[in-house]
């Protein structure tokens, strides 16, 4: 399958081009998620989501590198997310027990899921 066509770097005055979808080159994109990190996300998802749990993330994907939702369904694709099955704002912990190896798509659409579900 082709890939889609690179476009600019979306950072002001940058002339490199990315197929990344953030819209950022990949220099750009690591200072943009820096900046998020710092001024916009909340010191407690901060705190929540700091050095410990990268490494237990990594630690996970590396022991479960399928997408357990696209398993199900005969897929293999890889697993690029952790999810919390119950999520620690409801009391759910970091034990591999309450983790789920998903894929980008897989985990937006269960967060997606999930959310409506507790709003409404």
């Amino acid at each position: 399958m082709p890939r889609k066509a690179k476009r600019p770097c979306r950072y002001k005055n940058c002339p490199k081009l990315t197929d990344s979808s953030s819209g950022y080159c990949e220099e750009h994109e690591k200072l943009q998620t820096r900046h998020y990190d710092k001024f916009i996300r909340s010191p407690e998802h901060n705190k929540r989501y700091g050095y410990q749990w990268r490494k237990l993330r990594a630690r996970f994907l590396n022991a479960h590198p399928l997408c357990e939702q696209c398993k199900l369904e005969g897929r293999y694709t890889t697993a690029t997310e952790v999810h919390h099955i119950k999520p620690l704002s409801d009391g759910g912990t970091n034990d591999e027990s309450n983790l789920m190896p998903l894929c980008k798509s897989c985990h937006s659409r269960i967060t997606l899921t999930t959310e409506n579900l507790s709003r409404g």
